[in-house]
């Protein structure tokens, strides 16, 4: 497999990678809080953006690279040619497709920027589960590389959440002591995982789950058909335009549907239908498939425990899933139950992937605590 053919963390399933996308939606007021602070005299030299999992910050993120590359002052030029009339003023971070900048960007080419993710770890032939601190120390080499034209240097971390504590303490260093002109702008799904003296020294530029008709278009220019399906479709992904991409690509309501199912048959569990499930999830191959089953199952808790407390979903995600979450919470106590079961389940899952337990016993032994709880 060539290094072009890798697979890439920041990019989901089915959906064009954020560097290759120009437009953005449902998030007006953020950008234009970003464009006046890139476009003002005291630019901030580290940004945080926050929010949940797909709704656009990694977009963001390459569209104030774009603008700071392409468009905004070099700060060792400012003040050359004050002589001449200013340009006028911006109102969008946009940036042709057909810029040079812009083209070198979706390449990955180009000098002024550098983007730090989870790499590929060549001898397990997967992509690695932390940004290590190697990837940070490229910062080292950049800087000195790219400081001669006397322009922004832009760095892109995604995501912060995923440095383990070398990465993130070198990367504070950085923040600490940042060169002129450079621009770090970390993106941060779960913010309360970063160090404090990290979140302590960004701007914070918090986004939040996109409305309907912005969902709408965010998927229709990628290139994503909605049909009949879509209520449910975007019940699912809760606002964030990334999880819906990925539900549909990779057949997530079918596989919702399959979860609850399952669940359905609780307390006294169909073992044979949970193990075919489970057998397809988690094969050898099916990691995407895998990741998916973990989200939905951490999903379906989630709608459980609403239930309990009297919240059911405006729009039923499978067939009868509101007859079923009823029930599932009719007894007193149901939504702490779900509540607390959801953190347990997601926390040991995390853990034993982390240390290499086979998928199809984790997922197993979940359903299984699932079935229990329910008596």
């Amino acid at each position: 497999m060539s290094d072009d053919d890798l697979p890439e963390a920041d990019r989901a399933a089915g959906a064009p990678h954020p560097r290759e996308t120009f437009g953005l939606f449902g998030h007006e007021a953020a950008e234009t809080e970003a464009l006046n602070a890139l476009t003002g005299d005291r630019m901030h030299h580290a940004w945080l953006l926050t929010g949940p999992k797909g709704i656009g910050k990694a977009t963001l993120a390459w569209r104030m690279a774009r603008f700071l590359l392409a468009k905004a002052p070099a700060p060792a030029r400012a003040g050359m040619f004050d002589d001449l009339p200013p340009e006028p003023t911006p109102t969008r971070l946009d940036v042709r497709p057909d810029h040079p900048v812009a083209q070198r960007l979706s390449a990955l080419s180009e000098p002024g920027c550098l983007l730090i993710r989870r790499a590929w770890d060549h001898d397990r032939k997967r992509l690695k589960t932390q940004i290590t601190v190697e990837e940070v120390r490229k910062l080292n080499g950049f800087f000195g590389l790219s400081a001669t034209d006397g322009g922004h240097r832009v760095v892109i971390v995604d995501s912060a959440d995923e440095m383990n504590p070398s990465a993130a303490n070198a990367l504070l260093k950085v923040l600490e002591e940042p060169p002129k002109g450079a621009v770090l702008i970390l993106i941060s799904h779960q913010p309360a995982r970063l160090l404090p003296t990290i979140r302590s020294r960004c701007r914070v530029l918090r986004m939040s789950e996109v409305g309907l008709e912005a969902m709408q278009n965010a998927l229709s220019a990628s290139d994503i058909e909605l049909d009949d399906t879509s209520p449910a479709l975007f019940e699912l992904a809760q606002g964030s335009v990334g999880a819906a991409i990925r539900l549909q690509v990779e057949g997530g309501l079918e596989l919702y549907a399959e979860i609850m199912n399952v669940i359905g048959t609780t307390p006294s569990m169909d073992r044979q239908r949970l193990a075919k499930m489970v057998e397809r999830v988690a094969a050898r191959g099916a990691e995407a498939r895998l990741e998916l089953a973990v989200t939905l199952l951490d999903l379906a808790l989630t709608r459980m425990a609403r239930a309990g407390a009297g919240v059911l979903p405006s729009h039923e995600a499978c067939p009868g899933e509101t007859e079923l979450l009823t029930r599932l919470g009719a007894a007193p106590g149901r939504a702490q139950l779900w509540a607390g079961l959801q953190q347990e389940l997601s926390s040991r899952i995390a853990h034993g992937r982390g240390v290499n337990i086979d998928a199809a016993s984790l997922l197993t032994d979940a359903f299984l605590q699932i079935n229990e709880a329910s008596r």
